[in-house]
């Protein structure tokens, strides 16, 4: 009699890479949510959806509100998925979730690089899109700038290692600079953007000033402040 039974379908396991935040409490705490939530009010849809990795090297262990610090931030709906600078051995730890990982993740800004005697002679990599990117869509290219030729709509997310270059109208999300390069900045034919950012620091569309909207402006860090300028047309 031959076998009939069903064939077990294989297991497939693949690596995956994806955008994380990481959120970097300060003591007091109390005063740290206080901030956290002067942000959120500006930008509300900024943590939603998004994997957030806990980096608690700021911290000693022993600061007032630790031991609900997780569900202070899923009240806020903060996804935590990731908890390091810490250590699972604080007593004030002792009650989180056991399915968070305690680790020591670097960033991708600290990674330890090879040295490269040739490395200032080579050329960044730049990803040159020709298309419009729209709703739904995100772009993530780490190793350097994002050039997109036509527009961005709303509901997007373009995340570059380097400067993002929009020669259209650049709506939703903009986040620069997150291989380490507070010098990055964001170009845009027509500022219309929800959301940008650049190595961290980050500004809504409530906080762009209104002569600069619909316009040719650029976006810069000028000492840790999220700086809105007009681009010069050459005449």
């Amino acid at each position: 009699m031959s076998d009939t039974s069903p064939s077990l379908p294989q297991i497939r396991i693949r690596g995956r890479s994806f955008l994380s935040l990481v959120l970097t409490p300060e003591s007091p705490l109390p005063n740290w949510l206080a901030s956290l939530d002067k942000q959120l009010e500006r930008s509300s849809f900024f943590f939603l959806g998004k994997p957030v990795i806990l980096n608690l090297e700021l911290l000693s262990g022993q600061e007032e509100g630790l031991e609900n610090l997780h569900l202070a931030l899923s009240q806020r709906n903060i996804q935590i998925i990731s908890v390091e600078g810490g250590s699972s051995t604080w007593e004030k730890l002792k009650n989180w979730p056991k399915t968070f990982i305690f680790g020591n993740g670097k960033n991708i800004d600290n990674l330890d690089m090879p040295a490269n005697p040739q490395a200032p002679n080579t050329p960044t990599p730049c990803l040159i899109i020709d298309e419009q990117i729209r709703s739904g869509q995100s772009v993530l290219f780490p190793e350097g700038d994002v050039i997109i030729t036509s527009s961005v709509a709303s509901g997007t997310e373009i995340v570059a290692g380097g400067s993002i270059h929009v020669y259209g109208a650049l709506r939703g999300r903009a986040i620069a600079g997150i291989s380490g390069q507070p010098k990055a900045r964001i170009f845009a034919y027509q500022l219309e953007a929800e959301l940008m950012a650049i190595d961290g620091y980050y500004m809504t569309a409530e906080e762009i000033e209104s002569h600069f909207s619909m316009k040719a402006a650029q976006v810069y860090l000028d000492k840790d402040v999220m700086t809105v300028a007009p681009l010069l047309k050459i005449k």
